[in-house]
């Protein structure tokens, strides 16, 4: 009994905790409970219980850390760091370093990356350890198992791509964590795989939840295939891509405009805000209200990169002037006032992804017509004409730049597009002085080294 009183604390400590934005308990990987707080909780012994366990991960993940759409995650932050976004805030900001690419182990925002993304790990792992034990339906604990495995993929895949070697953290023990070594980035990718094949295992193909607010088999896959591409494995990006788009669930949406609608048929899965009524961060982080910008504005490389005809140029970015200088910024998202109802949530996975990646994927095992094919689809709803170019080469250089015009301030696929083709001192050292290789990799947090020499060593250059 004392083992299960255990777990049950340590489940219920990890609401606690998350439940504050904050994040005012220890670092997760050395959180360890004290007999006097062994009290019999019954977080996963009800269903609407346990429901609640996952979403608090997902409010979570949307409020802090990297895929929060505040100016604090990737997506803003990303974008400085490459060739997305000109920031005009006040040099003691932590954007600033990112834009001009002095990051250091002491920097806040990087130890506030890793402690939020691992504690969200923490919390997965968590419910993971709840649910082996719990007496709900099976169908709802495989359900809710599925989502914790692929919360865990999902972190664990955007910590090495900004870390580089991490621990893959599995489990609650502290005293596992609190020393835990790093794993090879191809070691990461293998265990990311391995819990996306159980996610996909679990996962139901139909959504859960209104909205697409919670992720499906689908979802999974659509990482799966992702990772894949990452990988540079092109047969298997372009057979998780294919069981995407073979799917019945993602009728392209032909209208642009309402591609970041939270009814948009292309969204695989999207975050959304804490009160309805409310709408996204990204809105509120990007839109400039008055010139000149106060924090970002889009790059002139970027606004240069979409011809006239292009209607994303026209629905994506907007633009503001002050009579002599204009200004540009992401308009995906919209909404800023607070209205009856909802109009958009956060998306973090939508179908035009897939099509890129099947297309590049299929660029490289030698079916270009297929390629373009895929390419043509975002081309031809963005008003422009199709492609006919012959080279494998030629391809590939076109989809590297659909996916900038496509994906332009989400999650830093510009960032991780131009790391994983070999493009980065290429494109950014040009445009960042300064820049140099090591910049691929963020530094490890100094305040973890110092907790756990098994990190060691840092990451070149810091």
């Amino acid at each position: 009994m004392k083992n299960s009183k255990l777990k049950t604390s340590t489940l219920l400590l990890v609401l606690l905790c998350i439940s504050s934005i904050n994040y005012t308990c220890d670092s997760f990987l050395e959180v360890e409970i004290p007999d006097s707080q062994l009290i019999g909780a019954t977080v996963f012994e009800d269903v609407s219980t346990a429901e609640a366990a996952v979403e608090n991960i997902y409010a979570h993940m949307r409020d802090k850390g990297l895929l929060t759409g505040t100016h604090f995650g990737l997506s803003n932050n990303l974008a400085l760091y490459a060739d997305e976004l000109l920031y005009f805030g006040d040099s003691s900001l932590p954007a600033f370093y990112f834009y001009n690419n002095t990051l250091q182990p002491t920097n806040s925002l990087i130890t506030d990356y890793w402690n939020a993304t691992y504690h969200q790990i923490y919390a997965a792992n968590a419910v993971l350890e709840g649910l082996s034990y719990s007496p709900i339906p099976a169908e709802d604990s495989n359900r809710l198992e599925g989502e914790a495995y692929f919360i865990r993929a999902t972190l664990h895949f955007y910590l090495v791509n900004l870390f580089g070697s991490i621990p893959y953290v599995t489990s609650t023990d502290h005293r596992i964590n609190s020393t835990i070594e790093k794993n090879t980035v191809s070691e990461v990718y293998g265990k990311v795989i391995a819990d996306l094949e159980t996610a996909i295992a679990l996962l139901p193909e139909n959504y859960t939840s209104n909205g697409r607010t919670r992720p499906n088999k689908y979802t999974a896959m659509a990482l799966m295939a992702r990772v894949h591409l990452y990988k540079s494995s092109w047969i298997e990006a372009e057979n998780w891509s294919n069981a995407v788009l073979n799917s019945a669930f993602y009728p392209d949406e032909l209208d642009i405009d309402k591609i970041f609608k939270k009814e948009s048929t292309e969204t695989l899965w999207q975050l959304p805000p804490a009160i309805e009524g409310y709408n996204t961060h990204e809105a509120t982080t990007f839109t400039i209200l008055a010139s000149p910008p106060q924090m970002t504005a889009l790059s002139q490389s970027l606004v240069a990169a979409f011809s006239a005809e292009d209607l994303r140029l026209n629905t994506w970015v907007g633009a503001i002037t002050d009579g002599t200088n204009t200004w540009y910024y992401p308009n995906k998202y919209k909404q800023l006032g607070i209205e009856s109802v909802s109009a958009e949530y956060s998306i973090i996975f939508r179908k035009a992804e897939i099509y890129l990646t099947r297309a590049e994927a299929r660029a490289h095992n030698g079916d270009l017509s297929g390629a373009k094919e895929d390419l043509n689809k975002i081309r031809m709803r963005s008003g422009l004409t199709e492609i006919n170019t012959q080279s494998q080469q030629e391809i590939l250089d076109s989809i590297l730049m659909e996916r900038k015009r496509e994906f332009f301030t989400e999650l830093g696929h510009r960032f991780f597009d131009l790391k994983r083709t070999g493009k980065l001192d290429e494109i950014l050292a040009p445009f960042k002085p300064g820049w140099n290789t090591d910049d691929q990799l963020f530094p490890l947090p100094q305040t973890e080294l110092s907790a756990n020499p098994n990190l060691l060593p840092q990451n070149p250059g810091y």
